[in-house]
């Protein structure tokens, strides 16, 4: 297992700016940024793990072309949570209000917000715990819906405001809830 690189920043801090353009200028990398400022550095996936990345997306997009509900972003798309950090979920999702509210400018960047809905997939060269302290920092920061899909052991792990987390084995489906009304994730094409 191949876990993600950690750069400390103790010495000085790049601005948003700066670690927006670090982020434009490697591409091929995927850079994070936790809410001390130090830089984390995941390795690309493989294509199996791109491949069900792209399944997942698929079928969130499919859902919100038919009820145009929110805004879908897949694993590149970055957002600045209200506690600093900047994350990279494999795929979230977040309502037009929120879209509607964003000017020009922070559309075309790292988004400055938390998705209300958010979707990470293990891959074999993911530690599982530094993935739950990334899906509580997302419900710290206020997504109200999200979804751990560990391939490996086929479990999924919901979190969701003000709730313990559940651990499902070897789910067929996924539902949205309340969040993502009429949404249902299949997951004989992630497993």
């Amino acid at each position: 297992m191949v876990n993600p690189l950690e750069i400390k920043f103790d010495s000085f801090q790049l601005t948003d700016e700066q670690f927006y353009q670090l982020c434009q200028d490697n591409r091929d990398l995927r850079f994070e940024r936790n809410s001390k400022g130090d830089m984390v550095i995941r390795p690309p996936t493989g294509g199996e793990t791109s491949d069900r990345n792209s399944e997942i997306n698929f079928q969130l997009r499919l859902w919100n072309k038919q009820y145009n509900l929110g805004k879908v972003f897949e694993s590149s798309g970055g957002f600045k949570l209200p506690n600093g950090s900047d994350r990279s979920p494999d795929s979230a999702w977040i309502p037009l209000e929120k879209w509607d509210n964003l000017t020009l400018k922070q559309r075309q960047k790292f988004l400055p917000l938390c998705p209300d809905f958010v979707i990470e997939l293990r891959s074999l060269s993911d530690s599982l715990k530094s993935l739950q302290e990334k899906m509580r920092e997302y419900i710290e920061n206020g997504t109200k819906l999200g979804w751990l899909i560990n391939r490996k052991d086929q479990q999924v792990e919901i979190y969701r405001q003000g709730k313990e987390v559940e651990i499902l084995n070897n789910p067929t489906t996924l539902s949205g809830e309340n969040i993502l009304l009429n949404f249902v994730l299949e997951l004989d094409e992630v497993w």
